[in-house]
């Protein structure tokens, strides 16, 4: 991920660059340098995003209380200090990721965001006669907390994607850095990890939201909305 390429996820795409990560090694120590775990806020209910740019529509319904293990999937968000955050979502920690993009928030924004509360994020495409499977748009507008935080590109699954995710497979809700030689010229590989509840809402809509183990509410929530 070097300099040129973090500037033009705050352009509008043309390509689904591929990005590349050094060798993983075996794990080191592990660290917990993001508190993205303190200060759960209260439990909410989400059904639409307030106060923000995005376009009125139904969102899927808000988390269920008890969601089944058929609804529930890992996800794993991934990037240098310096650079900007990936999202992979897996069926299981085994599994390739259905769902891979390279998001425009910068990793330190998003560390600041996760402490400071709840964080929502809202993922947009332009609806069209011709539209396949949700998780196949290849450019995604992007919202944090209803600020718009550039673009979400999807991206194809590398043998360096693979590394990372079998590194912290074994990490079932966790955040940490990932041992010194996977280091880059943007810093410390850092990562954040947990079971999602995913909800569908319809063809052009779905949600995910991070699952607590103290049963309290999602202190991160993901929508993806074909508008």
């Amino acid at each position: 991920m070097g300099t040129s390429k973090n500037s033009n996820l705050m352009m509008r795409p043309t390509t689904t660059d591929k990005i590349q990560f050094g060798l993983v090694q075996s794990p080191g120590r592990w660290t917990k340098p993001w508190r993205f775990f303190a200060g759960l806020r209260s439990i909410i209910r989400i059904f639409t995003v307030r106060n923000s740019p995005c376009k009125f529509l139904s969102l899927p319904s808000g988390p269920s209380d008890s969601p089944s293990a058929s609804n529930c999937v890992t996800g794993t968000l991934f990037g240098y200090r310096k650079g900007h955050v990936h999202l992979a979502v897996q069926d299981n920690p085994k599994s390739p990721p259905f769902l891979l993009l390279q998001l425009g928030t910068p990793t330190v924004t998003l560390i600041k965001e996760m402490a400071s509360g709840l964080v929502r994020i809202a993922l947009e495409c332009e609806k069209t006669h011709e539209r396949g499977k949700l998780f196949q748009e290849p450019v995604w507008e992007m919202y944090c907390n209803g600020r718009k935080s550039g673009y979400g590109i999807r991206r194809a699954y590398s043998e360096s994607d693979m590394k990372v995710l079998n590194t912290v497979q074994a990490v079932s809700m966790g955040a940490g850095v990932l041992p010194s030689d996977m280091e880059g010229t943007e810093g410390e590989l850092m990562y954040m990890r947990a079971r999602f509840e995913r909800v569908i809402g319809s063809k052009d809509s779905e949600a995910f939201y991070m699952m607590n183990p103290d049963g309290s509410g999602p202190e991160l929530s993901i929508f993806l909305l074909r508008i």
